[in-house]
């Protein structure tokens, strides 16, 4: 799938009408297939609860805080890419301080254009952590396989007095004769 055709979910969290307006011309594209604005940190949690996004935008400060927490809480979710939008007067210092937690900062303000490249950067982020998260599903599938063979090489032993090797043979063999995983046939074994 290209990138063209993958889609986000994008939480904005901003208290200028300027910069919604911009945002919501931006996040028209069919890419963009849940698009929620907020005005406050309190909103924004909530929708957070609701909801995980794919990338969330912070306009600071904001009325009820300066969205600094918001921002540290959000991208602990390894599925949010989180941009802050800062004064270009504390641009350097924010950086500094929040580049550690994998929070994009960009100075305002800012234009059109430069916030659709952001976007740009945001996506690709988004799509690198999504090639992490389905290598951690692939290796949480692994060992759960591994967790079920063994298992089942623990009642062949137990229930058959077959050894350990012979136990892993037989599971093995039933495997490659089905055309099944050894999950599968260490699931027959358990009765799952």
């Amino acid at each position: 799938m290209s990138l063209k055709e993958k889609t986000y979910s994008v939480l904005v969290v901003s208290a200028s009408q300027n910069l919604i307006t911009s945002m919501h011309d931006l996040l028209s594209s069919s890419k963009f297939e849940t698009v929620k604005y907020t005005a406050s940190v309190s909103s924004a949690k909530r929708a957070n609860l609701e909801k995980a996004y794919d990338i969330v935008i912070i306009d600071t400060p904001l009325p009820d805080e300066t969205g600094d927490d918001l921002a540290i809480d959000l991208s602990t979710n390894e599925a949010s890419i989180v941009m802050m939008l800062v004064h270009y007067d504390l641009y350097d210092e924010i950086h500094e301080n929040y580049s550690k937690y994998g929070i994009f900062v960009a100075s305002k303000p800012t234009s059109d254009e430069i916030l659709a490249h952001s976007l740009n950067w945001l996506e690709s982020a988004r799509e690198r952590t999504r090639s992490y998260e389905k290598k951690t599903l692939s290796i949480e599938d692994k060992m759960q396989e591994i967790r079920l063979v063994n298992q089942a090489k623990l009642v062949l032993i137990t229930d058959k007095g077959m050894s350990e090797d012979e136990a892993h043979k037989y599971i093995s063999k039933q495997a490659m004769d089905k055309c099944v995983s050894k999950g599968v046939i260490a699931e027959e074994i358990l009765g799952k």
